[in-house]
């Protein structure tokens, strides 16, 4: 694990506490990264692998004046996820945000698919949210203040051929955000998800120029998204808006 500590300019996002972001080192996650920073968050980051790129974020992101705890963390993992907890609020203080972003896709037939196969999509997209959760609440709720969002997908509202297994994952992370929205409510804490449609990230790049050519055609805004979009949106809905929970917010261009 690395860490980065620099002195702050702001007021860590005006005392709300610290953001952690799952899956920070690219796409999504690394445009929520440097957003919240912009902000003045201080960000507790992790990826499972490209340690490379998540300090090139964290070098970014401290270049707005935050503190920033980077981590090698496998969040389908609860005792890894845990670790990673403790030492982010050891070195930053109260997590008051979480952006449960790590993701995995297959695409491929469900009669291709192995049971493996199943049980890692489902464990990265879904499982890892629980664990977040289920270590970030105990102190939102001692506060009586906290903001989780969830990055989802359309595919979570309606299924998408060939991707049953991300399909089902996202639609049981829809569903836990509901849930969990109405259990956290009473407390002050608000859980929301932002469903993206078809976003330009590395998860794409399994498709050919033609066929991106012929999703942006399908879409009504004639485009994919940005991860810079995707992630003010992120950061909006986590930090504004204090009466919204529960909500599962698309942002497809008018795709579904």
């Amino acid at each position: 694990m690395a860490a980065h500590a620099y002195e702050n300019r702001h007021d860590s996002g005006t005392g709300a506490g610290a953001v952690l972001i799952t899956g920070a080192s690219r796409g999504i996650g690394r445009a929520c990264a440097l957003e919240f920073a912009e902000r003045g968050f201080d960000l507790s980051l992790c990826c499972v692998k490209n340690r490379a790129l998540l300090e090139e974020v964290a070098e970014q992101a401290c270049a707005f004046g935050v503190r920033v705890v980077t981590s090698v963390t496998d969040v389908s993992d609860f005792a890894e996820t845990e670790r990673m907890f403790l030492r982010a609020a050891d070195e930053l203080g109260d997590i008051g945000i979480v952006v449960n972003n790590a993701g995995i896709s297959y695409v491929g037939l469900l009669t291709d698919m192995t049971p493996a196969e199943w049980d890692h999509v489902i464990s990265v997209n879904l499982t890892s949210v629980f664990n977040t959760c289920r270590l970030a609440v105990p102190s939102m709720v001692r506060r009586r203040r906290g903001s989780i969002v969830n990055v989802s997908s359309v595919w979570g509202v309606s299924g998408a051929s060939c991707e049953a297994a991300y399909s089902a994952s996202k639609g049981g992370v829809n569903a836990l955000t509901q849930a969990l929205a109405k259990e956290l409510a009473p407390s002050g804490v608000r859980v929301n998800a932002v469903a993206c449609g078809a976003v330009d990230t590395d998860m794409n790049a399994c498709f050919s120029k033609e066929e991106l050519a012929a999703l942006c055609d399908e879409i009504p805004a004639g485009r994919l998204a940005s991860p810079a979009e995707a992630a003010k949106l992120i950061a909006d809905v986590a930090t504004r808006h204090d009466y919204m929970t529960g909500q599962i917010i698309r942002l497809d261009g008018g795709w579904l």
